[in-house]
């Protein structure tokens, strides 16, 4: 079972052509969490990023895609869960995946003992990993590539898959800029960001599966128009809001 969940994590990267939020939603959440961290958290987070913010650095883990030497970290942007199964159920690769890593970078950062390189480049990806953890298509079902291969027309643009849609589609047809979209979803409630902040990974996860059958009610033909917007441009924006604020309730903690 661990083989085979493997091979479908290494071909998903293989012919995936997009790996998470697009770059707009990976500055949203930064930018979120940045807003809603306390004064000494923000002080100690700056220190360690020098001349970069909290909100741009989401990124950087996509960026660095072309280092071959960092393909070990491919699997640690997604995590695959069957229809029917729980993440236990379903086994976890030998080579990790989003919920491992975010969990051992919680307790590294914390510690200050890192298995791989600085506290810099750690803090880099777990901004960007609780991102991608709440875009429900990086909770895979292991049989389409987290919906890389279902093709879709999307806006009279027939080069989208499923993937890019909720990856930068739906928030790209916003037409905001990423601080434009900051101050558009950031509302949640002091009631809100407490209840969000206490829920563990796997209620992470658990929101991420409720949308799946969602995500994938898509017409025969394949086209995505506005009525496809209109539905989903809430839960875009919900699970956006919510990476948000989850980790800045996880930076407070390690830094505040």
């Amino acid at each position: 079972m661990k083989k085979t969940l493997t091979f479908l994590l290494l071909t998903f990267i293989t012919y995936s052509s997009a790996f998470s939020w697009g770059k707009t939603g990976h500055r949203v959440v930064g930018q979120i969490a940045y807003d809603h961290l306390t004064s000494k958290a923000k002080k100690n987070i700056q220190a360690i990023l020098g001349d970069e913010h909290l909100g741009m650095v989401g990124n950087y883990m996509d960026f660095i895609r072309a280092d071959r030497t960092k393909d070990f970290m491919t699997p640690w942007h997604y995590c695959t869960i069957p229809d029917g199964k729980t993440y236990q159920e379903a086994g976890v690769p030998e080579e990790g995946d989003a919920i491992q890593t975010i969990n051992r970078l919680i307790k590294e950062l914390t510690s200050k003992e890192f298995t791989y390189e600085s506290e810099i480049e750690n803090l880099k990806y777990l901004v960007h990993m609780v991102g991608d953890i709440h875009q429900p298509l990086h909770v895979g079902n292991g049989e389409d590539y987290g919906g890389n291969n279902v093709k879709v027309d999307f806006m009279w643009d027939k080069s989208y898959n499923l993937h890019r849609v909720w990856d930068s589609g739906l928030i790209d047809h916003q037409q905001l800029s990423y601080t434009e979209y900051v101050k558009w979803i950031d509302t949640a409630t002091v009631a809100e960001i407490e209840k969000w902040q206490s829920e563990g990974i796997m209620i992470w996860v658990d929101e991420a599966l409720s949308y799946r059958k969602a995500v994938y009610d898509i017409p025969e033909n394949g086209k995505l128009r506005y009525d496809y917007n209109y539905t989903h441009i809430r839960t875009v924006n919900e699970r956006l809001l919510k990476a948000g604020i989850r980790l800045a309730g996880i930076l407070n903690e390690i830094y505040g």
